[in-house]
């Protein structure tokens, strides 16, 4: 991205995310998720940071909050009361670290170590205390100035009106910092209140602490049964660490939240909060992270403020459910039973914690409801085992530069005329044959004479077919962790080794790429003499029909099923699309011994240290040849467990028979 598209796209941003601010914050509406509004403001953030000359005083980077409601009383706060950036992995909050270590000496850097709270999904206030007795409590608001709701926090049973058990004499005044929320429990009981009414469903446990606290009538507020979590304290006691903070809390009376740890470095960050993964859903509250900070309160005060957040803190947030990204390309996937399926090809993005590269659009008639159009920005989420979704277009983000979408009106896979049914909305490949729609190819292409992928079997592709997530070979070598992990009953770490496996086998003997193809009659030893033969895809894609005949073992059968599999339009465009996705075809391996040249093997059961194909490269390497028949010219039979019929053969004519052990002596 250029020095002006940054810009526009930044402005875009800005607008985009101001509105929705004003939306959530002001009007306690919400017409996008907290993980989609989050996603808005991480790409604003990360833009600004690449381009800091764009960063102007109305970012939304640089204010906090909303404006105050017009019903409440306005009080200045004696602080600016500050939001916080987010991080989203790990990386994130490496580069956090490294931003701010810049900042510092390096004595100061080995200083450095962290406070870790729940991030409560909540509302901040803040709380003023005259003499030890609760004066005045009042909203974020725009961050320089909030609203009064002290009668309101009044009826907070966790907020202390007056402080208990602490040396008043040297606190003439006290400003304490916390989040009002409600639970779980009491956000359901709530919610079905207003379906007893007929009304609404509040949409989170936010909005409603949120509309609490702002009730007119405290009696309102109270019938809510509000919580609340004290985290920092502005004036009026001084300590070395924000950890010490959290003891003077507890000394004057003020609720905190009892999960809270001290981590001495990064790492002990990291555990901790995927310990708060684990037990996130055991909480009688709703969190949406952990929220950072450096623990040394001399170097959080020396790392100071930029625009509306402190350096020495931020918000690690857990994995989104939504996220924001581009759509960078619309692809038609053909399915089991021909339907065509276009997925949205995404500009990746992390969406509950797996880099997510598509999204299915479902037909023709979803792509015109959404009004989609290639080079969008859209609300992309994963809910289960599905295929993401586009949820919402952004068109306030459009730079005129989109493209719109338009049904093909031939199959992608093998050129046939699509149809569609007056019934139906999908349209369909009507041709049994279409590569795309055989299974069986499928199957053979990652077997272990061919491709020999591990873990990708016959189930896992039917699911990349009928997902649309494939539509032929080729596409799994561009198929990320997010795009596997999706799929029912598949794990994260399953999606990790499927995707390694394959990315492992990119490169391949240019015997067993033949193979792999499926062209009918030939198999895995017929595939080794073309190979041999022509040496070079390019050699076998240019050959005529007669370049067969002077190859041994290969009649005109075999000669006319290579050259029109090869004479295809189609198949050409396969095998395109093979070398682009990084399929790498190398020449067998030759040993300049050629110890068993001139020696013939076969093999007959299954071996047990070693794979069969494995067995035969390592034969063919030393110069040997391998056979699927006994015959009198066979050197030798290699024998495995339950053998068949070709051991019996080997003895009767004399044939030498090896078991796996001789067999790997002699290849040693």
């Amino acid at each position: 991205m250029n020095k002006q598209e940054a810009k526009h796209r930044i402005e875009k941003l800005k607008e985009l995310v101001n509105y929705h601010r004003y939306q959530y914050h002001v009007l306690d509406k919400q017409e996008i998720s907290d993980a989609a509004l989050d996603s808005l403001k991480k790409e604003l953030f990360d833009l600004e940071q690449h381009f800091p000359e764009f960063i102007t005083a109305d970012s939304p980077t640089q204010r906090v909050g909303g404006k105050p409601l017009p019903e409440f009383k306005k009080v200045p706060h004696k602080e600016r009361m500050l939001s916080l950036n987010d991080a989203f992995s790990k990386e994130d909050m490496q580069d956090w670290l490294e931003r701010i270590s810049k900042l510092l000496t390096e004595q100061e850097k080995n200083q450095i170590d962290f406070y870790c709270e729940l991030k409560i999904d909540g509302l901040a206030i803040e709380l003023e205390y005259d003499n030890g007795i609760f004066k005045q409590g009042s909203t974020r608001g725009d961050g320089t100035v909030g609203e009064d709701i002290t009668q309101n926090l009044k009826t907070v049973e966790a907020i202390p009106l007056k402080i208990t058990n602490y040396q008043l004499s040297i606190i003439n005044s006290l400003v304490v910092r916390g989040e009002v929320f409600i639970s779980k429990k009491e956000f359901e009981a709530i919610n079905k209140t207003q379906v007893a009414k007929g009304l609404p469903l509040y949409a989170n446990p936010r909005n409603i602490a949120a509309g609490s606290v702002r009730q007119l009538d405290p009696k309102v507020t109270a019938s809510r049964k509000l919580d609340s979590f004290a985290y920092d304290i502005i004036l009026g006691v001084e300590t070395k660490t924000h950890e010490q903070r959290h003891d003077e809390f507890k000394k004057m009376g003020f609720k905190t939240n009892s999960h809270n740890k001290y981590c001495k470095n990064l790492e002990e960050v990291f555990h901790f909060y995927e310990h708060v993964q684990k037990i996130r859903g055991k909480l009688a509250y709703e969190i949406d992270g952990v929220v950072v900070i450096v623990n040394n309160n001399a170097l959080f005060e020396k790392l100071g403020v930029v625009g509306k957040t402190p350096r020495g803190a931020i918000a690690f947030k857990f994995a989104q459910s939504q996220a924001t990204t581009i759509i960078e390309d619309i692809k038609i996937q053909v399915g089991r039973t021909g339907a065509m399926t276009p997925v949205a090809v995404l500009k990746p993005v992390q969406i509950s914690g797996i880099t997510i590269t598509r999204a299915t659009l479902h037909n023709e008639d979803e792509i015109r409801r959404l009004d989609v159009k290639i080079g969008d920005s859209v609300i992309v989420g994963r809910a289960g085992d599905v295929i993401p979704d586009i949820i919402k277009v952004l068109p306030e983000l459009r730079t005129g530069k989109e493209k719109h979408f338009k049904m093909p009106t031939h199959c992608p896979a093998c050129t046939t005329k699509l149809e569609k049914s007056e019934t139906e909305v999908l349209w369909r490949c009507p041709n049994v044959t279409c590569f795309a729609r055989s299974r069986r190819s499928f199957y053979h292409f990652v077997s272990r004479p061919a491709f020999n992928i591990d873990g990708l079997g016959p189930k896992i592709i039917d699911r990349l077919l009928d997902e649309g997530l494939a539509q032929d070979p080729a596409d799994i070598f561009s198929l990320k962790e997010g795009d596997l992990a999706q799929l029912e009953r598949f794990g994260e770490k399953s999606a990790e080794n499927v995707v390694a496996a394959i990315q492992e086998k990119k490169e391949i003997i240019f015997s067993r790429f033949i193979y792999a193809l499926g062209i009918r009659n030939i198999g895995a030893e017929t595939a080794v003499d073309i190979a041999e033969h022509f040496g070079s895809l390019e050699k076998l894609k240019n050959a005529k029909l007669e370049d067969f005949d002077s190859i041994a073992n290969i009649g005109p059968i075999v000669a006319k099923s290579v050259y029109e599999w090869f004479g295809d339009k189609g198949n050409g465009k396969f095998l395109e699309k093979l070398l682009k996705a990084g399929v790498k075809i190398t020449r067998r391996p030759t040993s300049g011994a050629g110890r068993l040249q001139g020696k013939t093997f076969v093999f007959t059961g299954t071996l047990e240290n070693i794979e069969r194909e494995s067995a035969k490269e390592k034969v063919r390497a030393l110069g040997g040849q391998v056979s699927e028949s006994v015959s009198a010219k066979t050197s030798f039979v290699v024998v495995g467990s339950e053998p068949g019929s070709k051991a019996d053969k080997a003895k009767k004519l004399g044939v030498k028979v090896l078991d796996e052990k001789e067999f790997l002596e002699l290849i040693k």
